[in-house]
């Protein structure tokens, strides 16, 4: 049998959780990632130190929270956006990804800033758990994109430069080589070419380097990305 007071307690504490990481990311808005604090979430929210601790017992294990929670959140959006196009469509599928990862970065800036810019001082992230597990598959996805692709990137663009497995870290080989055993070496280097130009335009614009220069990126932003997957003969 349900017990209601335990579960108006668990309501209770998901809320405090999520009004904590909340101001967290406030904090990091107004004063960059050394802001976060837990003393200072504890005065925002007016709690004691103590009360908070017994929510996150260090800033590391609430850093470690907020980009597990950012980056599934992300992944989540783009995946969803990617699995809308059909599966013969990868440079739909690679399109979709591209779109959907900017609208989520715009909508959460300082989420993208947390996982993708601002380094935390003195954080040291835990070598699994939720963070760790989207950020493979982030990683995992943007080199199925490729990979889904690689027959026609291939004939488009025979590589000039000859990659080896030597080339990149033994985790990543080994997940590539066991997920996408048909991918060579030079299809990792493409993975991460397409990161680059996807990502690149919409760090600009998360950091304010655009908005002097034009008022709306998005125009640009689409024309990179058409002509990203153009080039790659999709």
């Amino acid at each position: 049998m349900n017990n209601p007071t335990r579960s108006r307690r668990d309501r209770l504490r998901a809320q405090t959780s999520a009004e904590i990481k909340a101001i967290a990311l406030k904090l990091m808005a107004g004063g960059g990632p050394d802001a976060i604090s837990l003393r200072a979430i504890a005065r925002e929210m007016g709690m004691t130190a103590g009360a908070i601790y017994s929510y996150f017992a260090t800033r590391d294990d609430l850093i470690t929270t907020l980009i597990g929670d950012v980056y599934t959140s992300a992944v989540d959006v783009a995946e969803a956006a990617r699995d809308a196009v059909p599966d013969a469509d990868p440079g739909g599928r690679i399109l979709a990804w591209a779109q959907a990862i900017r609208a989520w970065a715009l909508a959460n800036p300082e989420g993208f800033r947390l996982i993708y810019g601002d380094p935390v001082d003195g954080y040291r992230p835990p070598d699994d758990g939720p963070a760790r597990q989207a950020d493979e598959r982030a990683c995992s996805a943007l080199i199925g994109l490729v990979a889904a692709a690689w027959p026609t990137i291939q004939a488009r663009r025979p590589e000039a430069t000859v990659y080896t497995w030597a080339d990149f870290g033994p985790g990543l080989v080994a997940h590539v080589r066991e997920e996408f055993p048909d991918l060579p070496p030079a299809g990792i280097a493409m993975a991460m070419r397409v990161w680059g130009r996807m990502h690149g335009l919409i760090a600009l614009e998360i950091y304010g380097h655009l908005s002097a220069l034009m008022h709306d990126p998005s125009s640009v932003y689409r024309e990179e990305m058409h002509d990203l997957v153009a080039s790659l003969g999709l």
